[in-house]
């Protein structure tokens, strides 16, 4: 190969971004009663890539309006939901959970009750991976 395009391809090559691998796995979703406004998610999101990776935004149609949500310490240290605006980050070769009491899904305005056996459709956005198709299992036990 000519030196000229030698070097056009070991750019081309260094410039190309590393990916972020991304899995999900243990998702699921709380069961809720036939009047609940609201439901939650959890999952463990895993990176097998060699880039971080920053879960950015979600959104499904089982729900008027869905985010991603955090627990912080409030007034007198109790425990306090609230939008997490930056997401959560998933380091590469590393994961995170999204678990009860912690980071999750928050669906408000269900459009239908959460029931056991059923799936919720949702897509994860991700900065570097972008979407990912998930469906989630409803469970009345977890």
């Amino acid at each position: 190969m000519p030196r000229p395009l030698m070097l056009a391809a070991a750019l081309i090559l260094s410039a190309a971004p590393a990916l972020a691998e991304i899995t999900v796995s243990d998702a699921y979703a709380r069961a809720s009663r036939p009047d609940a406004p609201t439901g939650a998610a959890f999952m463990v999101i895993e990176n097998d890539g060699d880039a971080d990776d920053r879960l950015v935004g979600v959104s499904s149609d089982a729900a008027a309006r869905v985010g991603l949500h955090t627990h912080v310490a409030g007034d007198g240290g109790v425990m306090r939901m609230r939008e997490a605006e930056d997401g959560f980050a998933i380091p590469a070769g590393g994961r995170h959970a999204l678990e009860r009491g912690g980071d999750h899904v928050m669906f408000m305005g269900l459009s239908q009750p959460f029931e056991p056996g059923a799936t919720v459709p949702v897509v994860l956005e991700f900065e570097k991976a972008g979407e990912i198709r998930v469906e989630i299992p409803v469970d009345l036990d977890r």
